[in-house]
């Protein structure tokens, strides 16, 4: 059929998870990407490993309109990789996809990104991990690059020195970046940022893999560099089984977030202190200018530990110009006797500019914050409490 057909761009698009894919299929689509390579637009491909091997294989030409490359292996691959032929060009690549491939500095994407629009690369075995400072000069320039993400499905920090390998090389700045995402550890996140400059970074989106050593300094400061991300004034905790999603929406549109961060791991109080230690250990632009906070509960039922109330202490301390507080049924009694005056403390020691605190329950707790009310009234700071009843 390809060899009576009008010589029109071809997509080649078969998407079957980890199953195998038909001999007919699979004589297609060799025939499109062996023999009428010249006319491939877009290619996405994931099945069975078998399938998928002989295809890549056969991707060794340059494909002079290529656009689109997506190559994913099957989520159960058993721990293959795969690597892209070295004789594979694609002068107009714009939007590439590789999931469970190697990368090394004799690719040949290496030379076809001048063009590309969105980079995705997900490392699903360690031993396809690459360090930081390897990635960077693996991409040098990419001045219309707009998404970038990276994410790993393994933990690297458990696997790789990060930090011993760091090296002093010109940062690499990305004039075009509008939306970089990242899954991993926090120590390759904190390697990157120091050597990437983003001047138009719109949306932040992370996924940290967290270890009891948990820093993020280095992204913060990155953070407080981004004058067109740091237009939020909403910040949202949603803790869940195993993590805690901390969403910053922008003033102008609530509904779409900023900044988004995950933290994983699977005990809750765990998960306030490592947010507390990671995120709050430290002053920034990022808690100066959230106004409304709110505090929710995933569908998960766990037990509060009163001896992490000093990490709600802390991340509170760091949000000084909250002015409204809405408070989820699951936090009323922490977050209430974590706003109590201790000894010495001043009224307005905690969110000094609050001026509305809202909580939902079943049943109304009437006295659940009393303390912080009637110490506000006292200091000419009144709080208005407002009561969401879920009966």
């Amino acid at each position: 059929m390809l060899a009576h057909s009008p010589p029109l761009p071809l997509i080649v698009d078969h998407v079957y998870g980890d199953v195998s894919i038909s001999e007919e299929d699979e004589e297609g689509i060799l025939l499109a990407l062996k023999q009428y390579y010249d006319r491939v637009r877009c290619v996405r491909l994931q099945m069975a490993i078998p399938n998928l091997q002989k295809l890549v294989v056969a991707i060794d030409e340059e494909f002079p309109i290529l656009e689109h490359l997506i190559l994913m292996l099957p989520c159960k691959d058993g721990g293959f990789t795969l690597k892209l032929p070295e004789t594979f060009q694609a002068p107009h690549l714009q939007h590439l996809t590789l999931t469970g491939f190697t990368l090394s500095m004799r690719s040949p994407l290496r030379t076809a990104t001048m063009r590309l629009v969105t980079l995705v690369l997900l490392m699903v075995h360690p031993f396809t991990y690459v360090h930081p400072n390897a990635l960077l000069r693996y991409l040098p320039c990419m001045s219309q690059l707009e998404t970038l993400m990276i994410a790993f499905s393994f933990s690297i920090d458990h696997h790789h020195d990060v930090e011993g390998q760091l090296s002093h090389m010109t940062p690499i700045t990305f004039p075009s970046l509008l939306w970089f995402g990242f899954q991993g550890g926090s120590t390759f996140m904190e390697v990157f940022v120091r050597r990437i400059n983003t001047p138009r970074l719109r949306k932040l989106k992370l996924d940290f893999f967290t270890r009891p050593s948990f820093c993020v300094s280095s992204l913060l400061q990155f953070i407080n560099t981004l004058e067109n991300l740091l237009k939020f004034d909403s910040v949202k905790f949603n803790f869940l089984k195993e993590e805690v999603h901390i969403v910053f929406y922008p003033r102008e549109d609530p509904k779409i977030y900023a900044l988004s961060i995950i933290v994983d791991w699977w005990d809750f109080n765990w998960q306030v202190s490592c947010v507390a230690a990671g995120l709050f250990s430290a002053p920034s632009r990022i808690f100066s200018a959230v106004e409304h906070l709110i505090l929710e509960q995933g569908s998960y039922c766990r037990s509060i530990d009163p001896h992490y109330e000093f990490s709600w202490r802390k991340i509170l301390k760091s949000l000084s110009n909250v002015e409204t507080l809405h408070v989820d049924e699951a936090f009323v009694v922490e977050l209430s006797r974590s706003l109590r005056l201790v000894d010495g403390e001043q009224p307005l020691g905690l969110l000094p500019e609050l001026q509305e605190l809202t909580y939902s329950g079943m049943g109304n707790p009437t006295d659940a914050f009393t303390s912080i009310v009637d110490a506000r009234q006292n200091a000419g700071r009144p709080v208005t409490l407002v009561y969401h009843d879920k009966t």
